[in-house]
């Protein structure tokens, strides 16, 4: 792993300066103000200092400069910001892009900014010091009455295992109670070696683990503009994991706070409520809203919104199980992708089992290239699932959801944010 620090006079220009030198796969850990020091220090600006990490492959970095040199310059396209609408006034918070996405207390050094997390961690692995200690202590009282030297060494057993091995079992342990797959918990336990390394700093460890977690996470693209035309935004899904919500929350963040020109189109006429909901709320943002009920209607309903900057479209949710319906997905999506530029959003809930999100992934991804979009986290102390599904598809997880309030209750996916609910999950009360 390579972690460098970047200082700039604005955050995008030490982003800009850390994606020139290590490449685009770059993972932003930290960002903070830069104050200057000395007498002449009021007569400069503040910069920024940008912390970033990279997970080297097989390649090396001198390697992945030098085809960087000789690549062609592609302008990429800018992710528009999605903006939230507070709670109170209804004023708009600063933009969430994924370099700007953390809570303004998180905007501290990665150290402070485990602190809490640290200090649970360290409170649950003394008192498992404390349990494993009465444990051997009953145990050489029960041996102390009989048995000879050598029978005693015999049940002692191997070899007792390092402070630092017993951190990094609590760690483990910690993942599999948010609900991590036990495979992508033992990779990334596996990575840290402290094998001979007794005196290896417990939070360095932690560090360790932290920033190895964040990177797995990768770095979501989110909706990205199109260049010429409209920018079509399919969401796909099965029934009940709140995808007409998620959408008008996407819709409203876009018609109201971007004032960009919005439409609304749904497929999804199995479900006459959904097609309602969606109509109320295109009501509400005074957006236009047509329904389509089959593929031959889609290109008409894109040449009438050819002028607008995104066409948001509702697909039919479904059971993974039901091949008809699926047919008319891939047929729906098929139509789509021929009218224009379009971009994929696969809507799971975060309450959904294990066992059938991998089911329900695995259906989709016949279907089409998505990024993934996890609802009701307000309803789940365990945030396993959303490393689960990345680690195995490889598929972003560009927003989150946490309640119905809309347009307030989404934000663009913080890997930080999650990765520390991971590691220090709360048992529930009973």
């Amino acid at each position: 792993m390579i972690i460098k620090k970047f200082v700039g006079k604005t955050e995008e220009e030490a982003v800009a300066a850390a994606r020139k030198e290590l490449g685009d796969s770059v993972v932003i850990m930290n960002v903070k103000a830069v104050e200057r020091k000395g007498l002449r220090a009021i007569f400069r600006a503040r910069q920024t200092e940008v912390t970033v990490a990279l997970e080297e492959e097989n390649d090396t970095l001198k390697t992945v400069r030098r085809e960087q040199a000789s690549a062609p310059v592609k302008k990429e396209p800018v992710p528009v910001p999605l903006k939230k609408l507070s709670a109170g006034n209804g004023a708009p918070s600063e933009d969430f892009s994924y370099e700007n996405a953390l809570d303004p207390e998180d905007r501290i050094s990665i150290e402070k900014k485990l602190d809490n997390l640290q200090s649970l961690l360290m409170t649950r692995f003394q008192q498992s010091e404390a349990e494993r200690e009465n444990t051997a202590g009953r145990k050489v009282n029960s041996d102390s009455e009989g048995g000879s030297e050598e029978e005693k060494q015999e049940e002692t057993g191997p070899e007792e295992i390092t402070e630092q091995q017993r951190f990094l079992r609590l760690l483990y342990n910690t993942m599999l109670e948010s609900e991590v797959d036990e495979k992508y918990a033992n990779q990334i336990v596996n990575d840290v070696d402290v094998s001979g390394q007794s005196n290896l700093p417990i939070d360095y460890i932690l560090e360790n683990i932290y920033q190895k977690m964040i990177l797995k996470f990768g770095r979501a693209q989110g909706i990205v503009s199109a260049e010429g035309g409209p920018k079509i935004v399919i969401f796909m899904g099965p029934t009940g994991v709140g995808k007409t919500t998620t959408i008008a929350k996407i819709a409203s963040s876009y018609a109201v706070e971007e004032k960009k020109k919005v439409a609304l189109l749904t497929a999804d006429t199995y479900r006459i409520a959904a097609v309602e909901q969606l109509r109320t709320y295109a009501n509400i943002l005074e957006v236009p809203f047509r329904v389509i009920y089959s593929e031959g209607e889609v290109r008409e309903a894109v040449r009438e919104f050819v002028s607008y900057d995104y066409i948001f479209v509702d697909t039919m949710g479904h059971s993974h199980k039901n091949e008809e319906q699926l047919g008319h997905m891939k047929k729906l999506y098929e139509a789509l992708q021929e009218t224009g530029d379009c971009q994929t959003f696969l809507v799971l809930s975060a309450t959904t089992k294990y066992r059938d999100l991998l089911k329900i992934v695995s259906t989709y991804e016949d279907v089409a290239d998505f990024q993934l979009i996890f609802t009701k986290l307000d309803e789940t102390a365990a945030m396993g699932n959303l490393l689960n599904m990345k680690m195995f598809t490889g598929k972003p997880v560009a927003f989150v959801t946490n309640g119905q309030n809309v347009p307030s209750d989404i934000e663009q996916f913080n890997p930080q944010k999650t990765v520390k609910q991971i590691l220090s999950i709360k048992q529930e009360k009973s």
